[in-house]
């Protein structure tokens, strides 16, 4: 089992994918801007590990839920809509944890996720993908 959050190179990924059953991966957000400009890291790249992962093992995937940077239901759109199209591409389901923020480090400025948008970002989940589950209630 390998957590991750998904920044390999398709040549790390194989190097390690004969020796991994399953793996969980942080899809931090489905913003191009956001991987660059706050985590210094590629979206592209992500999104290239997830498709990679999702031929070769069971995948799970874990989006925290930021008030102001990746709560819009038009982002949970767009990721759930991509994750469906990879479930229909490998015939497999991919369960969505969508996760609660609190405060911490840099961004401590901010209050926890709200529980309603939780909700409601799930249901928006929902309507493309089977399995979606809530953490940190």
């Amino acid at each position: 089992m390998l957590v991750t959050n998904g920044c390999f190179t398709q040549h790390v990924f194989e190097e390690i994918s004969p020796y991994i059953d399953a793996m969980n991966i942080d899809l931090k957000c489905f913003s191009g801007r956001y991987y660059k400009d706050v985590l210094q890291g590629d979206f592209e790249t992500v999104k290239a590990f997830i498709q990679s992962a999702v031929k070769t093992c069971h995948v799970e995937l874990t989006t925290l839920i930021i008030p102001g940077e990746n709560d819009s239901d038009e982002e949970m759109e767009e990721l759930s809509a991509w994750v469906s199209t990879l479930e229909a591409e490998s015939g497999k389901k991919i369960p969505l944890h969508l996760s609660r923020f609190f405060p911490m480090n840099r961004y401590e400025d901010r209050r926890p996720t709200n529980r309603e948008t939780i909700h409601r970002l799930a249901d928006v989940a929902r309507r493309k993908l089977e399995f979606v589950y809530l953490g940190n209630m």
